[in-house]
């Protein structure tokens, strides 16, 4: 069994480390800020529980996703295995993933299936090991990356791949923006009523200063606006909001990023 590990950084940053339940040996997963992870290592030391970080994946090229990379290859002398798209410039790779495949990571029981998800950035992949989705900036709970460098059509082609893994998958991404997420969610579909309900006890994690991820599939399905853009109610929201008549599912789904956009 996976055991998954939260390390916050920045503002609003999540850095994964994963390992098996039974096993030291570790993994990180976009580490934007290297001395973060390092911290988190030197504690578990301090504790009696030390960690041995083995390698790191990587989603897609941003810096704060793979600022650490060099600081962390260092730190363990250029021990470390990087993996990460090939089709991205990101500097410290070793294992370069150029296609969807499954990957077998030394010290890791379950095969690692890489997803190609362009959209936020035209390379971004993702990591789905066991029922744990490790999924950077494509998608969030309640939202989705923006289109910094793909198309609408590439990203809504995206979370349908993500969105069709089993509904019980555990989806951790990068950032804590839940919050802000469901606001939007709530505005484009007032009536949906598990929304209503996640967003309170969301309201309520935060309050207490709880992370919300990681999330479902299930969870998204029900809630998140990008995943429902077939949706009756969505479809009206987006006429009124941009005066249009019987959009399409795409064209539903471009108004929605559009709007989240300056929402």
């Amino acid at each position: 069994m996976l055991s998954v590990i939260t390390i916050p950084a920045f503002d609003d940053n999540y850095i994964w480390l994963f390992h098996q339940a039974d096993s030291n040996k570790t993994y990180v997963v976009d580490p934007g800020c290297a001395t973060s992870v390092l911290a988190y290592l030197e504690n578990t030391k301090a504790a009696g529980k030390e960690l041995e970080l083995v390698g790191i994946l990587i989603t897609h090229h941003h810096a704060d996703h793979t600022g650490g990379i060099e600081a962390l290859q260092q730190a363990h002398q250029q021990q470390l295995s990087v993996y990460g798209p090939s089709k991205e410039n990101i500097n410290g790779l070793t294992q370069l993933i150029e296609h969807e495949q499954t990957l077998s990571l030394p010290f890791i029981d379950s095969p690692v299936n890489v997803i190609e998800v362009p959209g936020h950035t035209l390379g971004h992949i993702a990591y789905h090991i066991e029922n744990s989705l490790f999924c950077g900036d494509t998608l969030f709970s309640g939202g989705c990356g923006r289109l910094f460098e793909g198309t609408a059509e590439q990203m809504s082609a995206s979370l349908a791949k993500l969105s069709s893994l089993d509904k019980d998958t555990k989806v951790y991404c990068a950032h804590e923006y839940t919050q802000a997420n469901l606001a939007f969610a709530i505005a484009v579909e007032p009536n949906n009523l598990q929304l209503q309900q996640y967003e309170k006890s969301v309201h309520h994690a935060r309050l207490n200063n709880i992370s919300t991820i990681p999330s479902t599939i299930a969870t998204e399905l029900a809630i998140n606006p990008f995943l429902r853009n077939n949706c009756a109610e969505i479809k009206q929201s987006i006429s009124i909001q941009f005066n249009v008549s019987n959009p399409t599912d795409i064209q539903t789904f471009t108004l929605l990023r559009e709007w989240k956009n300056n929402f």
